[in-house]
């Protein structure tokens, strides 16, 4: 224990020293979460709409004003003619197109399901499920209110649970969580070996009767403070910034961090010992952890929504099962997670055990 604590202070005291690996450490996840939690944003806030009223009714100008009374959505042209849908459209003067055709107002006085014609741009598929979305449920709510819904069936009124308001921070704060540990964490370790080998420095720790275990958990203990330090950034500046919950214990998630930083540290310490540069290491530390943890996690594209074969090699990224967890735990309030805890240990032994056999075969 002595010799791994010895390793230890000295990698303390080189961080410490390196005052650019100190700003990437503490300065990078700050910037991170602040620039990606603002500008990641899932969130259509304005919906520019094009209406044709054809009916010119009083009907039809409630509905207009049931429309545009959240605020969400704006009339930003009035239509004369169906002619003029597609050029609007196509010159993205509005997203979507309301038509309102003649008789409108008549079919609901006869307690009728009024049909309407919602158009919307498709280019941006996301966009485009949300304002069809919208304007489906606001046409419903107000046929229902004129007395048009008993040709239709009742009208849902659906209830959102863990985050109502369908805030994007409070998706996206938590998936920042693990793209950061995961990077930081295994950019800063990629170097360690990398950096006593260009050095000189490794012949001279090779002569003492350091065991590679000792080697690989003095370089760890260390950086497992830094990416606790980091960890508390990253949850701090989203919960003060962006008024993210935390419905669950903050010793579970700090585990559970704990736990993940420790991955993220293997990973790093597995490339240093096969890298042959420090450039190199920074690179494969990057690739390695950066591109996996944004796509194949579920940070951004959900997964169900991808194939089978792309949704088995997800079950692979350390990630993907600590999103789970992390979202669990500050949305949902949940404790235990019995499969992802065990997918995660069984990640690290590997890692670790990875990392000192490469770190071995240097030493042979």
């Amino acid at each position: 224990m002595k010799r791994v604590l010895a390793i230890a202070r000295k990698e303390l005291a080189h961080i410490l020293r390196d005052r650019r690996s100190l700003a990437v450490a503490l300065l990078m996840p700050l910037a991170m979460v602040l620039l990606y939690g603002a500008a990641i944003d899932m969130e259509l806030r304005l919906l520019h709409v094009g209406l044709l009223d054809e009916d010119c009714s009083e009907a039809s100008r409630e509905l207009v004003r049931a429309l545009t009374s959240s605020g969400f959505a704006v009339v930003s042209e009035r239509l004369e003619n169906r002619a003029a849908v597609e050029p609007g459209l196509r010159q993205g003067r509005f997203l979507a197109a309301l038509i309102i055709p003649t008789g409108f107002a008549r079919q609901l006085e006869r307690g009728e399901r009024a049909p309407l014609q919602i158009l919307v741009d498709g280019s941006d598929a996301a966009t485009a499920a949300i304002a069809s979305h919208y304007l489906d449920a606001v046409v419903a709510l107000e046929n229902a209110r004129q007395g048009a819904a008993s040709a239709a069936g009742p009208v849902p009124r659906p209830r959102v649970w863990f985050n109502p308001q369908l805030r994007s921070p409070d998706f996206v704060v938590p998936g920042l969580v693990a793209l950061i540990l995961m990077m930081v964490c295994a950019l800063l370790t990629s170097i360690a070996i990398t950096r006593e080998r260009e050095n000189g420095t490794l012949e001279q720790i090779l002569t003492t009767p350091v065991t590679p275990i000792q080697m690989v958990l003095g370089k760890v203990l260390p950086y497992v403070a830094l990416g606790a330090l980091d960890a508390a950034i990253i949850l701090l500046t989203g919960k003060l910034a962006f008024g993210v919950p935390m419905a669950g214990s903050w010793w579970v998630l700090a585990a559970y961090c704990l736990l993940f930083i420790m991955i993220a540290l293997g990973v790093g310490l597995l490339i240093s010992a096969r890298a042959s540069s420090l450039r190199v290491a920074m690179i494969a530390a990057i690739l390695a952890t950066m591109l996996p943890s944004m796509i194949l996690s579920g940070f951004v594209f959900p997964l169900a929504s991808m194939p089978v074969p792309l949704r088995l090699l997800c079950q692979l990224m350390p990630a993907t099962h600590f999103l789970v967890i992390i979202r669990s735990i500050l949305l949902k309030g949940q404790s235990w997670f019995p499969l992802q805890t065990l997918a995660l240990a069984l990640m690290g032994f590997v890692l670790i055990t990875a990392a000192v056999r490469s770190f071995r075969l240097d030493l042979e």
